[in-house]
């Protein structure tokens, strides 16, 4: 058995394999660059090593580094986990170059299997049904709109490398695909280090359904079932399950044993997800369905598939890795229940999603019961801008899918992050959806519904909840639960509180299974009430779901996972400068200037595209709020900008309108 592995990544799943490897006496070593120097995970392993500065090209994607501090430790194996490098082919290889085992699939194996490409040609060769479209090698912009055409739009453009949603864009019409080229290849570059990408079909309305498979050296190779990745937002999954809602035994038959030949076909060890589109929205035995990829390494989801089978998968990856045959025959692997897990990120739904960075000045989920918590963050912990969005994931597994689906609801809510906005709410809404209970589900659910499960129903104020939605909860800091008067400094917010005369908002809460409304009223002299409808007091204690955290110059007043915050008001003209009246072009959050549309001195219209971006994952495209002429440009590609930071500045000529 292994006796000390180095684990190449961070966060949760960091932590996660540690966990693993500490039940089986493994010794661990973590990595971390400058802004994990505090993480969790690097407590969580028994040494760890500073492998470079915050940026992952310089840190987590450097093999070279994640080598050297193998070598140093002593460590007999790497665990590459998921992201980062866990899907380049170079890293296996480097590992045995330097004598040390790695805890996945050959670097043969991974370049056959791990490029979209190259995986679909052999998924045809095995006789598994693919989506049709375009996978050559010839990549110029006049044979991809030529392959696109023959295809017929829409198509969806897709990097041949990597996952995770990123390079993927959708295609309407033949007039959009230069644009969603450009920004597909570009993103695929930076991410994957490979501009290559193939054209296909979009299927109408699919499930995405991912089988997990497991091989060892010994040429034996099992499945464990199906996972549900339905629903996705901007192609990154949100919520998965297993097994599949409505999934007919024929078609999962059917699936099952295409992903175990697909695998075979390769030789494959370790595990791996083969990923599948079903047409049509439903799982029966007639369903058109497509193979897609294969994603060569441990999957964000694999908890779901531990929960339901009652396996370690990070365990079964130790022992295949250290040369023993899979602990179990396909035969002897079974499902009991139902298993759901939803990522809680650091995100604004309602903004496209945009990430949200900063501290995590509480994450409590402590009195969560019966329910599986996946994390690397604590109170303290910093989001920060050049990793993924994700904090925590949470999984439930009940007897059957409703009662998940109702677990896994009130777990979300009941989870406290104060700090970065969260898709907390988002994602109590999408669980309560009415298709979703009844797993009539597609990947573009969310899309079309994004506004109705993104948008809060005011009826006095902004902290007003709709009853219907969300059964509101109130509740202070521990000393606070009863709700006199709370000192505070003087709040400002874009929700009712500002300074000048006293300002009050109604906030619906449950109280004793009773709809109660409290109000809360902002004092001239800086104090917070809290007081029934009635104007009494209010003396009785508040239930966990919402809770008030401080810190200086704020505070966050957290319903039910929705949170605002109140900020003490400043005067520094360059935060109170208002961009669409001066022109001023501004960073929506930390990240990296990826590309810039105009020059010094250029003339935009409003609306055109000025810059983009990239940060956690995502292109955020920054566009001119008025029409004028580029007269500061402080920054170039490549650039590394905080939130606020002046990308441009349009001068707008006197007496213009803006």
């Amino acid at each position: 058995m292994l006796k000390k592995i180095l684990i190449a990544n961070r966060g949760e799943i960091a932590c996660r394999i540690a966990r693993t490897a500490a039940k089986m006496g493994i010794a661990t070593v973590a990595v971390y660059s400058d802004a994990d120097a505090k993480a969790l995970h690097v407590r969580a392993c028994d040494e760890a090593v500073h492998i470079g500065s915050s940026p992952a090209t310089e840190s987590y994607l450097r093999i070279d580094k994640v080598i050297a501090a193998a070598k140093a430790t002593g460590a007999d194996a790497i665990h590459p986990g998921y992201g980062f490098l866990s899907e380049n082919a170079d890293l296996p290889d480097a590992c045995k170059a330097a004598g040390i085992i790695f805890i996945g699939p050959t670097g043969d194996a991974m370049r056959a299997l791990g490029g979209k490409a190259a995986a679909k040609e052999i998924a045809i060769k095995a006789g598994v049904p693919v989506v049709p479209g375009y996978q050559g090698d010839k990549q110029d912009a006049k044979t991809l709109a030529k392959e696109a055409g023959k295809v017929g739009y829409p198509v969806m453009i897709k990097a041949v490398a990597g996952g995770g949603g990123r390079g993927m864009r959708l295609v309407e019409s033949e007039a959009q695909l230069p644009e969603m080229l450009d920004s597909a290849q570009r993103e695929a570059q930076s991410a994957f280090s490979n501009a290559h990408v193939l054209i296909e079909k979009v299927v109408v309305r699919p499930r995405h359904i991912e089988v997990q498979v497991f091989g060892d050296s010994h040429g034996n190779v099992v499945h464990m079932f199906e996972r549900d990745c339905t629903l996705q937002r901007r192609h990154q999954k949100v919520i998965e399950e297993a097994p599949a809602a409505g999934m007919s035994a024929a078609l999962r038959e059917k699936m099952c044993a295409a992903a175990v030949k697909l695998a075979k076909s390769v030789n494959y060890t370790g595990a791996g997800t083969v990923e599948f589109l079903v047409e049509g929205g439903t799982l029966d035995a007639s369903a058109k369905w497509y193979f897609i990829e294969m994603n060569t390494r441990l999957q964000v989801e694999h908890p779901v598939t531990e929960e339901i089978t009652g396996l370690d998968l990070v365990e079964w990856q130790f022992r295949v890795a250290a040369g023993e045959k899979l602990p179990l025959a396909q035969s002897a692997i079974t499902m009991s229940g139902h298993a759901i897990e939803v990522r809680l990120c650091a995100e604004d739904p309602a903004k496209g999603f945009m990430p949200s960075v900063g501290r995590i000045h509480l994450f409590d989920a402590t009195d969560l019961v019966n329910v599986r918590i996946e994390t690397g963050v604590e109170s303290g912990s910093e989001v920060s801008p050049f990793y993924d969005s994700m904090i925590a994931k949470l999984i439930v597994h009940r007897s059957n899918r409703a009662d998940a689906l109702v677990e896994i609801r009130a777990a979300t809510i009941e989870t406290t992050i104060a700090g970065p906005r969260t898709n907390q709410p988002f994602l109590s809404r999408l669980l309560g959806d009415a298709s979703v209970k009844r797993g009539h589900m597609d990947t573009g659910l969310i899309g079309r519904e994004l506004e109705r499960l993104t948008v809060r129903t005011d009826s006095k104020a902004a902290l007003t909840l709709s009853i219907d939605s969300w059964l509101t909860h109130l509740a202070f800091e521990a000393g606070n639960t009863s709700a006199a008067s709370v000192d505070s400094p003087r709040w400002e917010g874009r929700d009712a509180f500002q300074l000048g005369p006293d300002r009050t908002q109604s906030v619906a809460v449950l109280v004793d299974d009773k709809i109660q409304v409290l109000q809360v009223v902002m004092r001239r002299d800086g104090s917070v009430d809290i007081a029934l409808d009635d104007g009494e007091e209010s003396g009785f204690a508040f239930s966990r779901y919402v809770e008030t955290v401080s810190e200086p110059g704020m505070m966050h007043v957290i319903i039910d996972g929705s949170q605002t915050t109140l900020r003490k008001p400043t005067y520094d003209s360059s935060e109170i400068e208002d961009g669409a009246a001066t022109g001023a072009i501004r960073a929506p959050i930390n990240g990296r200037v990826a590309k810039l549309f105009v020059g010094m001195g250029a003339k935009v219209e409003k609306g055109d595209k000025i810059a983009v971006v990239e940060a956690m994952k995502m292109e955020h495209v920054i566009l001119a709020a008025v029409s004028g002429t580029i007269d500061k440009l402080p920054v170039a590609e490549g650039t590394q900008v905080n939130q606020g930071t002046l990308l441009a500045h349009i001068h707008v000529a006197e007496g213009a309108a803006v």
